[in-house]
């Protein structure tokens, strides 16, 4: 998105001064009617960088870099790279809603939100061409419908909890601490199909759009997160599966021309998938749009503490050996998914042999390191600033290849048969097709094929019902006895304990403290 950010400051401003209490990290209210807001909402340009503002926390370190991969992290896909304390609570479920890694998603969702709501409430009413106006108020349902997509299954439920407030255009200036809990995460579901619907039939196709809007929401986007709203809602009416099903179809038949990355070269074909070279080609349906100089930290993140000596990798998210065992031995995405001791690639315009004295599991994810592969990449392909290690990789949070999962599992679940879709999806790596393709097909395939993605393997257990049991078994790596040679001896040890996963409560994360406290609502059951 190169001009999405440009013009953020006098949007962000104008709110930042209308806007200032107690309730802030809740809903961002306060009464209406500073001079700058007043004068706001006048021309063409006000409603753009209104708009523009929409997408600011999307390259936030704290939502789409970590953030919410925090919750990620807790699956049996991978184990905390580097000793913390902070981030091994969260993996272990024993945290109380104060912790500082987790504290600013709920919050910032909700500033987002408020955004939306001030374009909603007011672009509809400004005068300006019905084509910009279309175009904008699309933009604003999709990221309100969007935030609220991740709020509602990461904090809410149908019976124990209830959802997460609904802060609409309509009761957006209610008295702060007014807001209730829906009674069922249900409420919070309905409310996001209602937005993307509007959003679908509001914004454009990716392929109708200009290079310089790249970035900036479309219709596929929102027929996409109809179907995983609608997957999410399934587990508390099946009925929901035939929903999936239909919006799935919607986003291949839209017209866009979506579709695997598939030239009939599983290996490189899945390389070069997860390179900023197919950021905005027909797979990638939402992403963390990232460049040099800001946007998802996550390939950082995920790489090895210190880059070797020769970038500031933090080292975070290492793979476990249940993930790399879970791959088929043939399958083409394994190595470029994950370096184990002795894996050649490419760094720094260098080939190496994968060996680290820090990794924990004796893993590293591969998927985010086709940046680094080149040549004095500082600059041009990575950050200069290895405290913000971003790269020109659009971290992926939707990808085509969920869509036909999403359908198979939808199918299968109704009785039908997944086995087309989910075929697609295993022979672009380079693998045979199933017959009548089982639950279990699909929680491999999704497992391997989203492995360290936004996909959100956490949730997939827990929405299948299958944390408990998963989570009560400890987690191997591979220990070498010289981790400086990446030819020497290993043992499988374990790597992290079992964990006591209680699916009465833990089903929902702890919403933060500070908007428990600041907004009144009650805190999930048993955090």
């Amino acid at each position: 998105m190169k001009n999405t950010y440009i013009k953020l400051i006098a949007y962000i401003v104008s709110i930042q001064v209308g806007f200032v209490s107690c309730s802030d990290d809740f809903t961002n209210l306060d009464p209406l009617g500073s001079t700058s807001y007043e004068n706001f909402w006048k021309t063409e340009q006000d409603a753009l960088e209104a708009v523009n503002s929409l997408y600011y926390y999307m390259k936030d370190d704290d939502m789409f870099g970590r953030g919410f991969f925090w919750y990620i992290n807790a699956s049996d896909d991978m184990v905390t790279g580097r000793l913390n304390a902070t981030a091994d609570n969260v993996k272990n479920f024993n945290i109380t809603g104060d912790e500082g890694y987790t504290s600013w998603m709920y919050p910032q969702s909700y500033k987002i939100i408020r955004r939306a709501n001030d374009v909603i409430l007011n672009v509809s009413q400004m005068n300006i061409s019905q084509s910009t106006k279309n175009r904008l108020l699309g933009e604003a349902y999709f990221m309100r419908g969007f935030h609220y997509f991740w709020l509602a299954h990461t904090y809410g439920d149908n019976d124990k909890n209830g959802g997460i407030p609904i802060v609409t255009e309509d009761n957006m200036n209610n008295e702060a601490g007014s807001y209730k809990r829906p009674q069922s995460v249900i409420e919070n579901y309905e409310f996001v199909v209602e937005d993307l619907k509007k959003a679908a039939n509001l914004l454009p196709l990716f392929t109708e759009m200009g290079e310089g809007d790249y970035g900036r929401a479309h219709k596929d986007a929102a027929l996409a997160y109809i179907a995983k709203t609608y997957l999410y809602w399934a587990q508390y009416d099946s009925s929901k599966y035939a929903d999936v099903v239909t919006y799935c179809d919607a986003v291949t038949n839209s017209g866009s021309g979506r579709a695997l990355i598939d030239t009939d070269n599983p290996k490189k074909d899945f390389r070069l998938l997860h390179s900023h070279l197919n950021n905005w080609t027909s797979e990638y349906i939402w992403s963390a749009n990232s460049g040099v100089e800001g946007g998802s930290i996550l390939p950082g993140v995920m790489l090895e503490n210190k880059g070797w000596g020769q970038y500031n990798g933090w080292g975070y998210y290492t793979p476990t050996e249940s993930l790399y065992n879970e791959f088929e031995p043939n399958d083409a995405r394994r190595e470029v998914t994950i370096l184990k001791f002795g894996d050649e690639f490419e760094f720094f315009g260098e080939t190496k042999r994968y060996q680290s004295e820090n990794s924990l599991s004796g893993f590293q994810f591969n998927k985010y390191m086709y940046e680094y592969t080149f040549e004095n990449p500082v600059g041009a392909y990575i950050n200069s600033n290895g405290n913000s290690p971003t790269t020109l990789y659009n971290t992926p949070i939707l990808r085509y290849a969920e869509i036909l999962l999403m359908k198979s599992e939808a199918l299968i679940q109704q009785g039908g048969n997944g086995d087309a879709d989910l075929n697609s999806v295993r022979e672009r790596a380079g693998l045979a097709s199933v017959t009548n393709a089982t639950l279990e097909d699909i929680k491999h395939e999704r497992r391997v094929e989203f492995a360290g993605e936004f996909a959100n393997r956490h949730y997939d257990l827990v929405r299948w019902g299958d944390a408990a049991e998963v989570y009560s078994k400890p987690l191997y790596g591979r220990i070498h006895t010289d981790r400086s040679n990446p030819d020497s001896d290993y043992t499988v040890e374990q790597v992290w304990q079992a964990r006591n996963f209680d699916p009465s409560y833990m089903h929902v994360w702890p919403i933060p403290n500070e908007a428990i406290i600041s907004s009144g609502i009650k805190q999930n059951i048993g955090w």
